[in-house]
């Protein structure tokens, strides 16, 4: 495949994925069992400021982004769609999904937003054009303090629980599964998503440093 169309079918492998992250974290929302670190935080801002969940989640990944600085992480196009696009399609989401009653539907709702999260990370992934601004966070941290991806990633997500639980972020056990079923769930569909006609690895597209971002294999955003 030649490079116009391949990188065409790339961005739109990346904003689609994008579009499904957003949608699979405001699923987990309205099950109301727990939801993942990064979106207790966002969680419990909402209890603060007076702006809607995705709004909180772009600004907040601007946030991030101005710790990539002295981090010394250099953000590229999938980076900053990555923070652009999650938001509002969790708003949308949030709005035609309303919360299901009893526990078994909450219950479902949640199983189902996670598979599709763990379908969505794949996917924009896949794309090739790197990660969003919390996995560069950790991966910044590592690099900088020295320490391993783990520590980096328990420590900082350790950190944003704690404070969006005190902020009124909704911890339950969603958080805890979300916390260890992402990986497992992420790592054996990254290879399906790079399988493409118009992926990477199969068209051996060349782009710009400007357009890669580095960051984790397989992880969640959001």
């Amino acid at each position: 495949m030649s490079r116009t169309p391949a990188l065409t079918l790339r961005f739109a492998q990346l904003m689609v994925g994008l579009f499904l992250y957003g949608a699979s974290t405001a699923l987990q929302v309205r099950a109301v069992v727990g939801v993942a670190s990064w979106t207790v935080l966002t969680e419990g801002l909402e209890h603060v400021v007076p702006w809607s969940f995705g709004v909180i989640t772009v600004v907040s990944s601007g946030v991030i982004l101005l710790f990539w600085i002295p981090l010394r992480q250099k953000p590229g196009i999938g980076t900053l769609l990555n923070a652009l696009a999650i938001g509002p399609s969790a708003d949308l989401v949030l709005w035609l999904v309303p919360a299901p009653g009893g526990l078994l539907p909450r219950v479902g709702l949640f199983v189902a937003g996670l598979l599709l999260l763990a379908v969505a990370t794949a996917f924009y992934i896949g794309a090739g054009f790197g990660t969003g601004a919390r996995d560069g966070l950790m991966v910044g941290v590592s690099q900088r303090f020295g320490w391993p991806i783990w520590v980096a990633r328990t420590v900082i997500e350790v950190t944003v629980v704690i404070v969006g639980w005190l902020l009124g972020g909704d911890v339950g056990a969603g958080t805890v599964v979300a916390a260890f079923a992402i990986g497992p769930l992420v790592q054996p569909l990254m290879p399906l998503f790079r399988r493409f006609p118009w992926s990477p690895e199969r068209t051996r597209v060349a782009v710009p440093n400007s357009l890669t971002a580095p960051g984790l294999e397989a992880r969640t955003t959001s």
